[in-house]
């Protein structure tokens, strides 16, 4: 007697389609995924790629070559210079030590290594030095509208205000070398000072230069924030307190970053190290999207 009819096949019996897609199946499994090896070009690929945009808009590694910012930063030190908040429009203020484009050849007769054809293409994406870009690094005293002098035997005064500079190189003066002022400082310029007061070529010896010493805001290459090498010197470089005593200014500070002394030569370690930090994590994603679309998991 028959209990009921069934639409489908016997329990026993194969379907095609499940055939068809267990071949599929096996198939794509027996598919070898690619090794490490074949992938490592894509890793290298992207890493450069980053490396170079990092070090064009975000964050650039300088070292100090000379003894001009002392004892802020010492010869051989690595600096962090933050590249991306000047792109917000902001400028550079009061305290902050910042990187620099050479303004008027402050650098000239510096002895400038002539690259092979490798190194500046390693230099373009941060992985060596730059041996045509010439920048300097010092300490921002005054900015666009505001005063500065300096009298022999004085403080440096902006504004009306004494600077207390304990940043200062034990042993210097303020500026009894190179007296100056008073100075108005243009809109757009900025007046920069080493620490090293009596080891400094800043502003005060370029004022018969075609910018009177003045360093031009659009030549500013960032605010250097920490040193970061060697590890033993690690530190951040905040704006001295000197700088926001009331009344030495209405200009409300910026968070933009400076560039300051002399003679700087960048380095690439901190945008290649970003640079690979961050191809691995999208080389890895990658590599798992092949292998879950290739094995249907």
């Amino acid at each position: 007697m028959a209990v009921g009819a069934r639409s489908g096949r016997d329990e026993g019996e194969e379907r095609p389609d499940d055939a068809e897609r267990e071949a599929e199946d096996s198939g794509a499994e027996a598919k070898p995924h690619r090794s490490f090896w074949k992938e490592l070009p894509l890793l290298i690929g992207i890493a450069l790629l980053l490396a170079l945009l990092i070090k064009t808009f975000l964050v650039q590694a300088f070292s100090i070559p000379s003894d001009s910012m002392q004892n802020t930063l010492q010869r051989g030190d690595r600096v962090l210079v933050d590249k991306l908040t000047p792109w917000f429009g902001s400028e550079p203020e009061r305290g902050e030590v910042v990187v620099f484009h050479d303004p008027a050849s402050w650098l000239a007769g510096e002895p400038t290594p002539e690259p092979n054809f490798a190194q500046q293409v390693l230099s373009k994406i941060g992985l060596m030095p730059s041996a045509d870009e010439k920048d300097l690094i010092k300490r921002t005293i005054a900015i666009g509208g505001d005063t500065v002098e300096c009298k022999k035997g004085g403080p440096v005064v902006v504004n009306g205000k004494e600077l207390d500079e304990p940043y200062i190189y034990p042993g210097n003066t303020p500026c009894d070398d190179a007296p100056f002022g008073p100075i108005t400082v243009p809109k757009g310029k900025i007046w920069v000072m080493g620490d090293h007061r009596q080891n400094s070529q800043d502003s005060r010896y370029h004022m018969q230069d075609s910018t009177q010493g003045f360093v031009p805001v659009d030549k500013v290459v960032g605010r250097a924030v920490v040193v970061a090498w060697p590890i033993t010197r690690w530190a951040t470089l905040p704006i001295p307190d000197t700088f926001d005593q009331p009344g030495i200014g209405n200009q409300a500070k910026a968070t933009a970053m400076g560039l300051g002394a002399a003679g700087l030569a960048p380095v690439g370690l901190g945008p290649a190290a970003l640079g690979l930090a961050g191809a691995v994590p999208v080389v890895l994603w990658r590599r798992r999207r092949l292998t879950s679309g290739t094995t249907g998991r």
